[in-house]
């Protein structure tokens, strides 16, 4: 039977930059963005709070510096996720969605600064909150960001949207025989060295008893689904 209530009322919803450009040449697929829209709406219709983090893969890449400082890198890598959160933000605004950006570092000509107090105030308002710049420091990926503005919003589940459809025994693009875990540990994802999450983002998770859900974007209807309580991609708890 199909639920008609959401599981959840506050989500963290974190999207990858690859995410965003789906397959085009291009770094921003707007099309696609647009479905994201339409989804969200949906989930916003149901009273579901979103905040989002963005990633900026379709941009720039710690690994792709070469020799560069790791600081600096990491500081394009932030500026990235800025440009992609304008991009999901202008998107959102043309579908009808209240719609606010938040980085976490200054830049308020383009965007908020990052607080706890507005960002929950701006939730409570109905609006979708874009989180920007990751954690606003060096060396944290934006999975840590996730986790930590989850944390900070009293966010009842992160839902991490990727390129597969949950969190597998080996990489399913190398190994045929890999396996889909319906629901998994976090304890069990770092001994098996899955790569859901990286190390520091699933040891705040531990910490501070956080569920996340790996699943699929490539249809980004799964966004309700999950939301709605289907059992789709990969439960990870504590």
């Amino acid at each position: 039977m199909q639920k008609t209530t959401p599981k959840y009322k506050r989500v963290l919803l974190k999207l990858s930059g690859e995410a965003l450009s789906a397959g085009t040449d291009g770094i921003l697929n707007f099309d696609f963005i647009g479905e994201i829209a339409d989804v969200l709406k949906k989930c916003v219709s149901q009273g579901v709070e979103i905040g989002i983090i963005v990633g900026a893969g379709n941009i720039w890449r710690g690994r792709q510096s070469g020799k560069m400082n790791r600081v600096r890198a990491d500081s394009m890598g932030m500026l990235a996720t800025a440009i992609n959160a304008l991009a999901l933000q202008d998107t959102f605004i043309e579908a009808g969605l209240d719609t606010k950006v938040m980085t976490a570092v200054e830049m308020q000509t383009f965007a908020d600064k990052y607080s706890t107090r507005e960002a929950v105030a701006a939730l409570e308002s109905g609006k979708i909150v874009i989180f920007g710049c990751g954690t606003g420091s060096p060396f944290f990926s934006t999975d840590t960001a996730a986790v930590l503005r989850a944390a900070e919003i009293e966010a009842d589940a992160v839902l991490m949207a990727k390129n597969i459809d949950g969190v597998y025994t080996a990489d399913p693009k190398v190994d045929p025989t890999a396996t889909r875990y319906d629901e998994l540990t976090y304890k069990e994802m770092v001994a098996k060295e899955l790569k859901a999450l990286d190390l520091s983002a699933a040891t705040f998770c531990m910490e501070n008893n956080i569920t996340s859900y790996a699943f699929g974007l490539k249809d980004p209807m799964n966004i309700y689904r999950v939301v709605m309580g289907e059992r789709i991609g990969t439960e990870i708890h504590k």
